[in-house]
């Protein structure tokens, strides 16, 4: 007890809780060494009363609960048979084919034509007609051939006009195709031969002079 009371910070009020302990022990061993205790037991003892303990009523369970009743299902109808029609084929769809316009035609370029050759002037009034002269190269050989046409074996009549000038030669550019050959090789060197070969006399008008006349000559070129 005195190592309780000794102990540092043991306040007053559990210092004197624990000496009323210490007496209530003292008190009890001198009663059970003196006998007091067994007449205290038996006064205790005393007669016992008997009283019957109820038990306590359990509740009632509550019943389960009835099966919960499913809804009856009913019979299995089987669904009526599907007659198939032989029904005709549906009409073929129409197509409609668009054709496309025809393309335009392209522009025409109209080629101008050539100028028309002058017109040749009107005939003087003469007293002699232009006559080729003697010796000179009027006319067309085997010579005068284009080396191209010999070699097709070309031939054919040309009728030419053309114009002579005091000089008594043939004025350049006036030479004309009136009847073709049928050879544009033939026709151009008839006009070509005529301008550079052809010599004349010269017409003459009334007063005796010298005057530029016309002339249309008929030429066969023909392979000898």
């Amino acid at each position: 007890m005195a190592s309780y009371v000794d102990e540092p910070g043991m306040s007053n009020k559990r210092l004197v809780s624990l000496i009323l302990v210490g007496l209530i022990h003292v008190a009890l061993g001198y009663a059970v060494i003196s006998g007091l205790a067994l007449k205290a037991v038996k006064v205790v003892a005393g007669p016992l009363e008997t009283f019957e303990v109820e038990e306590p009523v359990e509740p009632e369970e509550e019943p389960p609960p009835p099966p919960e009743q499913l809804d009856e299902i009913p019979p299995y109808v089987p669904p009526p048979d599907i007659v198939v029609q032989n029904l005709p084929p549906p009409p073929a769809p129409v197509t409609t084919v668009r054709t496309p316009p025809p393309p335009a035609p392209p522009p025409r370029v109209q080629i101008p034509a050539p100028p028309a050759p002058p017109a040749p002037p009107p005939a003087p009034d003469l007293s002699r007609q232009a006559e080729p002269r003697r010796g000179s190269d009027f006319g067309f050989g085997q010579d005068d051939y284009p080396s191209a046409s010999l070699r097709n074996e070309e031939e054919g009549t040309v009728t030419i006009t053309y114009q002579i000038g005091t000089n008594g030669r043939v004025v350049n550019g006036s030479c004309r195709v009136v009847d073709s050959s049928g050879h544009s090789r033939l026709d151009d060197q008839s006009c070509r031969l005529a301008e550079r070969n052809f010599r004349f006399n010269p017409g003459l008008n009334r007063a005796g002079e010298e005057a530029v006349t016309s002339r249309t000559d008929r030429f066969r070129w023909e392979i000898q």
